[in-house]
């Protein structure tokens, strides 16, 4: 298991930074390059349900691990699910990566904001994580310090 970081610092509040990356229209922008069409659905409770899925509803199913608005989220990713809605957390698949955590932790920073985010992952998602994070990151600065 691999742990890859990110950061990026934004010109822009915290809370704003927290708003662009969790609202629902702007969420699929700067997760266009893991998959377009990305939607998150969560129920916002530590223990809950996060759904991370693509246009048809198949991704991954987490939960929040912590919560501090708007400071960090962590969420642990427990499986996968498909476009029926069928859970799979079980397959030996899954359970190569099942608990691994995706962190974001913004930090106030001179009155901007540092957006520090880690991921687990298996070696092999590595480019794909790379890439997605880099230009994503780069998609939630452009749209937080222009919607100011």
């Amino acid at each position: 298991m691999e742990t890859l970081s990110y950061e990026i610092v934004i010109d822009a509040p915290k809370q704003k930074v927290w708003d662009v990356l969790w609202n629902e229209k702007t969420y699929s922008q700067w997760t266009q390059f893991f998959n377009p069409g990305n939607v998150m659905k969560s129920d916002w409770e530590v223990g809950g349900k996060t759904y991370f899925v693509n246009a048809e509803g198949a991704g991954m199913v987490s939960t929040i691990d912590s919560l501090e608005e708007p400071d960090q989220i962590i969420f642990k990713h427990l499986g996968m699910v498909d476009k029926d809605g069928n859970e799979d957390a079980e397959s030996m698949e899954v359970k190569q990566w099942s608990g691994c955590f995706e962190k974001y932790i913004l930090i106030d920073y001179d009155g901007k904001t540092k957006l520090h985010t880690e991921v687990q992952t298996e070696k092999e998602w590595e480019d794909d994580l790379n890439t997605g994070f880099t230009k994503g990151l780069e998609i939630v600065k452009n749209l937080a310090e222009s919607t100011l």
